[in-house]
């Protein structure tokens, strides 16, 4: 499998993420290895016995859009390890949109987190893809997780449709002669992104080249009853229909794409009844980007059983704004 590696100076100076990133070797399922980026993020001591938090992003993001998370957890006393989708951030990138498929991407997540890392009781936060991956990895080790914290995710099986504001974005990727990433992860929000926060989440492109990641994903997610990827969400829902730990959603309050998945979530697992599921407010798709330190506030909470307040007030780290328009609206 042929992979490009991001030039290391195109992280340089990354704002509110100073975390050193480190790396380990996957196999990449076709007899090679790639190499997985990833933060591992401790609290003051490196307190061997703190709770984990496996943080995964999703489409076309890194774990750079944790950034205030990291920050509120840690600050908890929560170990935070945040790793880079093969084909996203530091990880290395294959060239060829085939060579992803919804099925390598849970293994290569897998060899990280058990393989390489051996975590264990893990408090899983997933968005976006990161709950598509999350999830699987969630039903099929359970013995690995303590708890779950959805995030504006879901698990598609094919069975049902997709909404059209996802057709959308997924044409319009499909389409795209030049593949804007930051405006993508900008259209996903309801704040305006700094001209330094929108260049960070094109960092990791330096050309077309390197995108084969962000335009296959819309293609890997299960849009029909014979998916490739059908079976296997099928058998994770009948585990997690069993699943009793504790399982949060903690969605926002203005994410067409994955809004209709947090009641079923809610219904469906056993883990979910009697909590308190937060809806945090002033917030779009990258949830992280516009209420991260809520969102960490919610997460340290329902780690360590203390009281944070409210998960529905604004953000105390940035401000909220108007909705923003999609980019696959926009065309």
């Amino acid at each position: 499998m042929d992979a490009l590696r991001t030039p290391d100076d195109r992280f340089a100076d990354l704002p509110g993420f100073a975390h050193e990133p480190r790396y380990a070797e996957v196999p990449d399922g076709d007899g090679g290895q790639l190499r997985m980026a990833y933060v591992d993020a401790a609290p003051a001591g490196g307190a061997t016995d703190a709770p984990v938090a496996l943080l995964l992003h999703g489409e076309p993001s890194w774990s750079f859009l944790y950034r205030d998370v990291i920050d509120v957890l840690v600050a908890a006393g929560i170990r935070c390890v945040a790793p880079d989708l093969v084909g996203f951030g530091r990880s290395d990138k294959p060239t060829r949109p085939e060579d992803h498929s919804y099925a390598r991407h849970v293994e290569w997540v897998r060899a990280l987190a058990f393989d390489v890392l051996d975590l264990r009781e893990v408090t899983l936060v997933g968005q976006d893809w990161g709950g598509l991956v999350g999830l699987r990895l969630v039903a099929e080790h359970p013995d690995r997780f303590a708890r779950v914290v959805a995030a504006n995710t879901g698990l598609p099986t094919g069975d049902h449709g997709m909404p059209e504001v996802w057709w959308r974005f997924r044409h319009a990727v499909e389409r795209a002669e030049h593949l804007d990433v930051s405006r993508l992860v900008a259209s996903g929000c309801v704040t305006p992104l700094a001209p330094e926060v929108l260049a960070a989440y094109d960092a990791p492109f330096p050309d077309e080249s390197f995108k084969a990641g962000p335009r296959a994903m819309p293609g890997l997610v299960p849009t029909a009853p014979d998916d490739p990827a059908t079976e296997a969400n099928r058998a994770a829902w009948e585990q997690l229909s069993g699943w009793e730990k504790p399982f949060l959603c903690a969605f926002s309050d203005s994410d067409p794409i994955t809004a209709a998945m947090a009641p079923i979530l809610r219904t469906v697992v056993p883990g979910a009844a009697g909590l308190e599921h937060p809806v945090i407010e002033g917030a779009g798709h990258f949830l992280q980007e516009d209420a991260g330190r809520r969102l960490g506030e919610v997460v340290a909470g329902f780690m360590t059983g203390s009281d944070t307040g409210s998960a529905t007030g604004p953000d105390m780290g940035r401000g909220t704004g108007p909705t923003a328009t999609t980019a696959a609206e926009e065309g």
